[in-house]
């Protein structure tokens, strides 16, 4: 290539280097990431997932209770790990699906979308505190994978194909917000799907790593799930609010106004 090509070549190259960074950096998925790595978080917490914590430790390491006092970190990170991949591969080609639905839709200019995403974010929240009795009832996969590390990612799969009421509603909101701003795309959907996955799957690690002082934080937070219940349920119905009446996204904007006068160092 002559010098003069190249020359021209090479700064139309720059921008393309910083594609991913400005695609995390910006306005709306600053926003949503907290928010999802918190709906995670809080699904963890919840009455659905938190008092079977340490029947999944038992059934994806296939160790009894006994074995499991003993602290054998290595096989249950294992059993756990897998488990947690599970579901996430699961929830992340959902993510990735209702993303590209919203990246669909917002090609299409509708004005309405943000109105309509508020108030389903709204109802998920109602649900997640234990309203709409319909939504109420588990709805999972009765085949049950062999106990131990062979039928851990199984039985992640399994955990994210089915429906439960303090699970479901927190995931949905989560995939929701990547219709949020002017940029809904598959890879918004699974990254932020991604991000709730870290916060669901994080404290189960944890708990792997250091079993017996895990499980006397789970009686803490057992203690006070109804609490917990209302902070998640409460937290979606806020966010369905702000996203309601147009205030998300004005946060969205102010927050891309800004981030656009600063210079990415990647």
């Amino acid at each position: 290539m002559d010098p003069l090509h190249l020359a021209t070549a090479l700064p139309a190259a720059v921008p393309s280097a910083n594609v991913f960074a400005e695609t995390i950096l910006n306005g709306s998925m600053l926003l949503a990431i907290p928010v999802a790595a918190l709906a995670g978080l809080v699904s963890f917490l919840s009455p659905c997932v938190l008092p079977l914590v340490p029947g999944y430790l038992g059934y994806v390491t296939g160790l009894t209770g006994v074995d499991l006092q003993k602290q054998r970190r290595g096989r249950m990170l294992a059993g756990i790990g897998l488990f947690v991949l599970g579901f996430s591969v699961v929830f992340v080609i959902i993510g990735a699906g209702v993303g590209q639905l919203g990246g669909w839709l917002r090609g299409s200019d509708q004005a309405w979308i943000p109105q309509v995403l508020g108030a389903a974010i709204i109802i998920l929240g109602i649900v997640f505190m234990g309203g709409l009795s319909w939504f109420q009832r588990d709805r999972k996969i009765s085949a049950r994978p062999p106990a131990g590390l062979w039928g851990a990612p199984l039985l992640g799969i399994t955990f994210g194909l089915g429906w439960a009421p303090c699970l479901g509603p927190t995931l949905s909101a989560v995939q929701l917000l990547s219709f949020s701003g002017d940029d809904a795309t598959a890879a918004k959907g699974a990254f932020l799907t991604f991000i709730y996955c870290l916060g669901l799957g994080l404290p189960f690690l944890l708990i792997a790593l250091g079993f017996r002082r895990g499980m006397g934080a789970l009686g803490i937070f057992r203690r006070h799930r109804l609490a917990l219940q209302r902070f998640g349920g409460g937290m979606l119905i806020v966010l369905g609010v702000l996203m309601l009446t147009g205030v998300w996204n004005i946060w969205i904007n102010n927050l891309q106004g800004w981030l656009d006068s600063v210079t990415l160092p990647i």
